[in-house]
């Protein structure tokens, strides 16, 4: 009897905003193993300029501009280590599941959100945009 192939497993798609998105300085497109991008997409929360980064809260009345990949359990490893959730985490970033309207479709996505601590004192980005606010 033939060995059966392993289930599939389902696709991970990773919520983007700031230097994660393409042309950002940490651009998801040139990790390994390379994403798949699914579309731009906008997530109710509020943006805030961190320094050389930003940091996003869930919720409330603004949004987040930002993208959608779909990506494999070793980019999201890589992912983890960038935010700080790696082998040795740190408390600035949680990984949260929201669901994102991409195109129409609602996609389930991870997003990684900052501990609000480390916005008391950060300039927020009213546009939500954070290269627009860096360019």
């Amino acid at each position: 009897m033939p060995d059966k192939p392993p289930p599939a497993v389902p696709a991970r798609h990773v919520f983007v905003y700031g230097t994660l998105r393409r042309g950002g300085s940490n651009d998801i497109t040139r990790l390994r193993p390379e994403p798949k991008f699914v579309g731009p997409a906008r997530v109710a929360g509020a943006l805030y300029h961190l320094g050389a980064y930003p940091g996003m809260t869930l919720g409330g009345p603004l949004v987040v501009q930002g993208e959608v990949y779909e990506i494999g359990a070793d980019l999201e490893a890589v992912l983890d280590e960038i935010e700080g959730l790696g082998a040795t985490p740190i408390d600035e970033y949680v990984k949260r599941e929201v669901v994102v309207d991409v195109g129409g479709q609602a996609v389930s996505c991870l997003v990684y959100e900052i501990n609000p601590r480390y916005t008391v004192a950060a300039p927020h980005i009213a546009d939500g945009d954070w290269l627009q606010a860096t360019a």
